[in-house]
């Protein structure tokens, strides 16, 4: 084991141009906090604001997706980083309608999954301690189901957790299934060619400078190097004509 630092870049990818850089430890929480930087340091500082953003899995946590949604409005083209999906033959929490309007899940067999099913004095919020709300079948309900080996078969009743950002998650699914998101998925391959030039032709394996500042300083003029190499191929060539 070693410690090590990540460079996490903000690229315009209509063109390939690095427009930020941010340099942190390798780790998945400190990569999200440096995108947030990074765009709002842009906007603060150019006035750009994109439309879209798109970025690996790692980034797309509830918390993070929520704040590209609600607080920023940047539609997010980011896989969602969600574990329901079961590999044991029972129903995933994808099977289950979301009713907003209700604030209730339907089952697959009709039946409806609430929150609360009676009326507590003092009122409770039915936030868990992980940031959940739970939604509830009714017992009766599920002992009369037909489809109860195939949805809670070790449990009495169904319970489906619910993310309190989960609205921003449902922004991203949806945004996953356009031809817009196909487009942004080929587009992120200009990212990873910028990361493999930086590794191979810049030989960046190893930092020279020691410390976070020197790692921010090494990864600003590589981005820099690779900025004037982009650009000097996006400037168009003038034929020069000998009188």
């Amino acid at each position: 084991a070693f410690f090590a630092y990540a460079t996490n870049y903000l690229i315009d990818t209509d063109h390939g141009v690095i427009v930020d850089v941010e340099a942190t430890r390798a780790i998945r929480q400190a990569e999200v906090e440096a995108s947030r930087t990074m765009l709002d340091r842009t906007e603060s500082r150019f006035g750009l604001r994109p439309d879209y953003l798109a970025a690996d899995s790692a980034y797309g946590s509830a918390d993070n997706l929520a704040w590209l949604v609600n607080e920023k409005e940047i539609a997010p083209h980011i896989p969602v980083f969600d574990k329901s999906k079961r590999t044991d033959g029972t129903f995933s929490r994808s099977d289950f309608t979301w009713q907003a309007e209700k604030e209730q899940y339907l089952c697959p067999a009709g039946k409806e999954l609430k929150q609360f099913h009676r009326t507590y004095d003092p009122p409770r919020s039915g936030i868990t301690a992980e940031g959940t709300r739970l939604y509830r079948a009714s017992k009766k309900d599920c002992d009369q189901c037909e489809l109860k080996p195939r949805c809670c078969p070790n449990m009495p009743m169904r319970k489906i957790p619910r993310d309190l950002n989960e609205d921003a998650r449902d922004v991203a699914r949806a945004i996953a299934k356009t031809q817009e998101y196909e487009q942004s998925r080929h587009r992120r391959k200009k990212v990873e060619m910028l990361f493999a030039h930086l590794k191979r032709i810049l030989r960046m394996a190893r930092l020279r400078l020691r410390g976070p500042c020197g790692a921010r300083d090494e990864f600003l003029l590589a981005a820099t190097a690779q900025n004037l190499r982009r650009l000097a191929k996006l400037r168009p060539s003038h034929s020069v004509i000998a009188v």
